[in-house]
């Protein structure tokens, strides 16, 4: 009756393929803004501004995956409550 929920885990191409992706787009945005005809301020503000977009997708990746698992919880949790209900349920016990 219980079904234990199967661990999704990532290949390792994939995890290869997703840190490639990344460092390739950052690279290319930073070799965009040294290229860039501008001056060192604008340049400057605009690396500063990556770095920031870059930490706060990373933070917000974080934050939806936790959300994501407290769920995972929460219902692993509830499931271990009805489960344990219907353990204890004797339909043929007289009140």
């Amino acid at each position: 009756m219980s079904e234990t929920p199967v661990k999704q885990q990532n290949t390792a191409a994939f995890y290869g393929q997703a840190v490639a992706s990344f460092v390739v787009a950052l690279a290319a945005v930073g070799l965009g803004i040294l290229r860039l005809d501008a001056s060192s301020w604008v340049r400057g503000f605009l690396a500063i501004a990556v770095l920031y977009l870059t930490t706060s997708a990373f933070t917000l990746a974080k934050v939806v995956r936790d959300r994501q698992e407290a769920g995972q919880i929460v219902s692993r949790v509830d499931q271990a409550r009805l489960e344990k209900l219907l353990a204890e349920h004797d339909p043929f016990h007289k009140l």
